[in-house]
């Protein structure tokens, strides 16, 4: 009953409006399911994904702004469709209703993505970035061999976070715990250099 309250009588509406409809109704159903598997974990862009990167910024460290992808594609055609429709049912010649309907989508495209790109931003600031540590000073946690006989640990604020990572030097002699050392290289992606203070 509330599909027939929804629907119109498909022989009275035109050829034109009946393609908004057949636009509409497949798009917003699979809309509402990427919406889902977003919410539940699952990422529907991980297999089809088209990405254009238009902020021209391909750099490892940066998440690219993702106009194109499978979910503002979908988002698109839902907002194309439903859009239309309501401009047709407002009287509008047929050239303003496409016009229109693909101003609205792309908007909505713009708005999709634009979340998302924020979304990445927010999650990708909470992850560790070594390089972050260079220049920094640290507490030594754990007593750091000299000439990178071997590894020891330094304690520091990266990131807004005390944290607890391994380090080696180059110095001569090696260095105790409580030293203060300074961070001058990361080796590896994950293990840091250091050096006692005042050296």
């Amino acid at each position: 009953m509330l599909l027939n309250s929804i629907l119109p009588n498909w022989s009275e509406i035109s050829v034109f409006e009946q393609a908004f409809w057949i636009i509409a109704i497949p798009a917003t159903v699979f809309f509402l399911l990427l919406l889902v598997l977003t919410i539940f974990g699952g990422d529907a862009d991980a297999d089809v994904d088209v990405d254009t990167d238009v902020d021209g910024d391909i750099a490892g460290d940066s998440i690219p702004f993702q106009f194109i992808s499978l979910k503002n594609i979908v988002a698109f055609f839902t907002v194309f469709g439903w859009s239309g429709i309501g401009f047709i049912s407002m009287g509008l010649p047929t050239g303003q209703v496409i016009l229109f309907s693909t101003l609205c989508g792309l908007t909505m495209m713009f708005l999709m993505a634009s979340l998302f790109y924020f979304m990445s931003k927010l999650a990708e600031n909470g992850t560790l970035r070594m390089g972050n540590a260079i220049g920094k000073l640290g507490e030594v946690y754990l007593v750091i061999p000299a000439k990178r006989g071997g590894m020891g640990k330094v304690q520091l604020n990266v990131q807004g976070s005390m944290r607890t990572l391994d380090a080696i030097t180059d110095d001569q002699e090696t260095i105790p715990t409580s030293s203060i050392v300074q961070v001058v290289n990361v080796i590896d992606d994950h293990i840091l250099l250091v050096q006692k203070q005042g050296n």
